[in-house]
């Protein structure tokens, strides 16, 4: 059988007015476009990069 993947919940509390344009496509990217919308994601490096880059818009909420 298939290993269960990580994965990694954000939860975006930032609003991406007034934000760089880039910043507010690293949020599309993760799924983000609404205040209090709650995505799980596969935990990657490239998706903890954005995270990081966002990390003032958005939480990473425990599942445990």
């Amino acid at each position: 059988m298939a290993a269960e993947k990580e994965t990694v919940t954000v939860k975006q509390i930032g609003s991406p007015i007034r934000r760089k344009p880039d910043q507010r496509q690293t949020l599309v990217g993760l799924g983000l476009n609404k205040m209090h919308k709650v995505r799980t994601l596969e935990d990657t490096p490239s998706v903890r990069g954005m995270i990081n880059k966002v990390a003032h818009l958005v939480e990473v909420v425990d599942d445990a």
